[in-house]
């Protein structure tokens, strides 16, 4: 028997793609609503031959809808985004990855009008076969469980609503995927919502 350990690590520093997006959002008292459609154009940093890459290789579109409930009287939110991405071939390695399900949840509880913290995860399962992978592994579907905590800040900017926030998973039930733990910190500046449906802020956060 012959064995062999090895390590391998690359770093890149550069642009990535461009994601168009378009949403529609509506309210109905404590009842918050959206649709999205967005894709992936794949003009940011790729390379076939390198292990860090920025830009995905291929272009997809994804497609879903969000619910928020958010009832001022108990200062609590609970959100719920789910769509259907399809991946395209990626032209530099002739594969193509199936059409996979997502879900993306929260519940927070506001400290205070600008203050939030709570909990958060996510659910990642394809649903059809890639294309172009040696016939002995099978469809290569991939899966993949998040969950973690949230906090998160809400603050004027001029006439415009500034949030950061910051948000920590730790994975499990992989498969065909890696997994580990993950840290997003997000910074976003929008309009401030009207009185009616400020709760549709939540929504936002998440996408």
């Amino acid at each position: 028997m012959i064995s062999r350990e090895g390590n391998l690590q690359d770093a890149l520093t550069s642009y990535g793609d461009l994601y168009p997006t378009l949403k529609l959002k509506w309210s109905e008292g404590v009842n918050n609503y959206m649709v999205y459609a967005t894709g992936n154009r794949p003009v940011g940093d790729y390379s076939p031959s390198r292990l860090a890459n920025i830009g995905l290789g291929h272009g997809a579109f994804d497609v879903g809808g969000g619910y928020t409930y958010m009832n001022p009287a108990t200062a609590m939110e609970l959100s719920g985004v789910a769509g259907f991405t399809y991946n395209f071939k990626n032209v530099d390695t002739q594969y193509q990855s199936g059409i996979d399900f997502h879900f993306d949840w929260g519940v927070s509880q506001f400290l205070s009008k600008q203050l939030f913290v709570g909990l958060v995860g996510y659910a990642y399962q394809q649903v059809t076969d890639d294309v172009g992978q040696p016939p002995v592994l099978g469809g290569f579907r991939s899966r993949v469980i998040g969950i973690g905590s949230q906090i998160g800040y809400v603050f004027p900017i001029g006439a415009n609503q500034g949030f950061l926030g910051l948000k920590g998973y730790g994975e499990f039930d992989a498969a065909n995927r890696p997994s580990g733990w993950n840290t997003w910190l997000t910074f976003s500046i929008s309009e401030v919502a009207p009185a009616t449906t400020s709760s549709q802020k939540g929504q936002a956060r998440r996408r």
